[in-house]
């Protein structure tokens, strides 16, 4: 799975991967993030100039398919939002991107790998944690984290149970 640095003509793909996968939520009761409005162009263009954007693509047809954006918060690369377009779910491309993801953090000096998530939706929490990720306890929020969980907050996230995770740099992906 083919993995590069997202291009400006990506960014509207990146959209439409969200929203696509937005729709998963909504059978599980959660039609407000399915109905959530995809990262603006402007956010997304904020990731990709600072080097934190990149695409998969499919092999065979070469279309954006996922995509990871982020930054680094408090000596960690904080994993923003990843994302793949259902249709080609369950072949790994999360895991993929992520393990690239974790290689730029290791170039840039940076010790772990962060992000925060529903905990008890199956393709969030749980599949973080089967790829070495674990749950961090409120004594374990960095400063920057805690403001990433306020912003969330903020926006009504906590209307379902939201972790923080993180997975050290030196372990590989399950």
């Amino acid at each position: 799975m083919p993995i590069r640095p997202a291009t400006p003509a990506d960014l509207p793909l990146l959209q439409d991967i969200e929203r696509a996968a937005g729709e998963l939520f909504r059978p599980l009761g959660m039609p407000e993030i399915a109905d959530d409005a995809p990262p603006s162009l402007d956010v997304l263009e904020r990731f990709r100039q600072a080097g934190h954007a990149w695409v998969a693509e499919d092999d065979a047809t070469g279309h954006v398919v996922a995509y990871l954006v982020g930054e680094p918060v408090d000596g960690a690369f904080h994993i923003e939002q990843v994302t793949v377009h259902p249709d080609a779910g369950r072949r790994g491309v999360g895991r993929v991107l992520i393990a690239y993801a974790a290689e730029c953090a290791r170039d840039e000096g940076l010790t772990a790998l962060t992000l925060t998530t529903f905990a008890d939706v199956p393709w969030n929490a749980p599949y973080y944690e089967r790829l070495g990720f674990r749950a961090l306890t409120g004594p374990e929020l960095t400063p920057g984290l805690r403001k990433i969980r306020a912003t969330e907050a903020e926006h009504g996230l906590d209307r379902w149970p939201r972790v923080c995770m993180r997975r050290d740099s030196e372990q590989n992906l399950g």
